[in-house]
C-alpha cells in the first residue's frame, strides 16, 4: 500500500514500484480487457484515499464504462462534458482539487470531492480515459500526475490495439 504522503522522495519510491508491478502484470497477457482490470485492481490495491479507480474507453464519440474498482458508476459519459469528457475533448489530464467547483461535474459518487482524469493514448488517438476520484478534497498532487502519466503511457504501451 502507498504510504501517507511523509515525502515526496517515498512516495516516488511507491511509484516506481507501482510501474514494475504494472509491467509484471501485464507483459504476458495479450487480453487488453484482462490487463484493464488488474490494472484497475492494481491502482486501488497501491492508493490511498480513493474510493474509485477505473477505466473509461472511447466507443462511437462516447465514453463507455470499462474495468474498475469501486461502487457502480456512470455507465457512459459525453466527450466534453464531466471531469473525464473535458479529459478527452482538451487531450490532457485534469487534476480538479473539488469537483462540485467544476462546470458540468457528473456525480457518479457523490462521496467524490476530488478527482483526476489521464487520457489513454494508443497510436497517438486517445481511446480512453483513466479515472481516479477520492473522498478528499485537493487529494491528487504533481507527483500523483507525473507517475499516473507514466502508469497510463506503459499500460498502453503494453496493450495490444483492440480500440
Amino acid at each position: 500500500m502507498l504510504t501517507k504522503r511523509r515525502n515526496d522522495m517515498s512516495e516516488e519510491k511507491n511509484y516506481l514500484l507501482l510501474l514494475k508491478q504494472l509491467q509484471a502484470l501485464v507483459k504476458d497477457e495479450p487480453d487488453p480487457i484482462a490487463n484493464l482490470s488488474n490494472s484497475a485492481a492494481l491502482l486501488n490495491q497501491f492508493m490511498d484515499r480513493i474510493n474509485w479507480v477505473g477505466f473509461y474507453l472511447l466507443k462511437n464519440s462516447q465514453l463507455v464504462l470499462g474495468p474498475f474498482q469501486g461502487l457502480p458508476a456512470c455507465t457512459r459519459l459525453e466527450v466534453g462534458k464531466g471531469v473525464c469528457g473535458t479529459a478527452v475533448q482538451e487531450n490532457k489530464t485534469q487534476r480538479v482539487a473539488d469537483v462540485h467547483k467544476f462546470p458540468e461535474h457528473i456525480a457518479c459518487d457523490v462521496a467524490s470531492r476530488s478527482e483526476i482524469v489521464i487520457p489513454l493514448r494508443k497510436n497517438n488517438q486517445i481511446v480512453g480515459v483513466l479515472d481516479i476520484d477520492s473522498p478528499e478534497l485537493d487529494r491528487f498532487n504533481e507527483l500523483d500526475q507525473i507517475y499516473l502519466e507514466k502508469f497510463c503511457e506503459q499500460l498502453m504501451n503494453d496493450l495490444p490495439s483492440i480500440f
